[in-house]
């Protein structure tokens, strides 16, 4: 009880350093919402599903990939605490999502019913606040990846990505930071190789 009640506190922190949050709206954002532990291997959205969901990562980290016919893994984005997730278009379509969000390590998260979050933002003048900053938050993180993709090369991604997550290669395997950067774990490898030489 006393842990869950931290991990209330603690969200409730999160929620107002992205913008005001009244305790009475946290309140009814909570009342929607369900706290989970999951697994490693756990596909908290799977592929083609309809999803009613959006979540708070509280703990651990997840990844968001695409898989193409033959099988073939891309990832999109890793999250970490404490960050909003969900396939938005497929929710604001309701449509299946062609993402998958899959648990790295085991992760601590909310599940928040989408329906119910956007009954209250058309009553609440404080929520459509909140979730316009959280949009801007994703769509400028949306922004920088692809210019990253764009600009930089694989070793200025990887060493992007090392500056953003000091620990990533402790947190998260060679095969899915490759994937991420757009290239084979063999050349991460030699990247790494070329970056220790240095």
């Amino acid at each position: 009880m006393l842990e869950t009640t931290q991990k209330i506190n603690s969200s409730f922190e999160f929620l107002n350093s992205v913008g005001d949050i009244p305790e009475d709206l946290f309140r009814e954002l909570e009342s929607i919402s369900e706290f989970k532990r999951v697994k490693a291997g756990h596909q908290v959205v799977k592929f083609n599903e309809v999803p009613t969901k959006v979540y708070l990562l509280v703990s651990g980290i997840i990844r968001c990939y695409l898989s193409t016919e033959s099988g073939k893994e891309y990832n999109k984005s890793f999250y970490f605490p404490t960050s909003f997730m969900g396939p938005l278009t497929a929710l604001v379509k309701k449509q299946p999502s062609r993402f998958v969000f899959e648990t790295i390590s085991e992760c601590e998260l909310y599940e928040v019913d989408y329906a119910k979050l956007m009954q209250l933002y058309n009553k609440s003048t404080v929520l459509k606040r909140f979730y316009s900053k959280v949009l801007e938050m994703v769509y400028m993180q949306y922004e920088k990846r692809l210019v990253d993709l764009i600009s930089l090369d694989a070793t200025e991604r990887y060493l992007e990505l090392r500056k953003e997550h000091p620990n990533i290669d402790r947190l998260i395997s060679q095969y899915h930071i490759a994937s991420y950067l757009g290239i084979t774990p063999v050349q991460l490898s030699r990247i790494r190789k070329k970056i220790l030489d240095n």
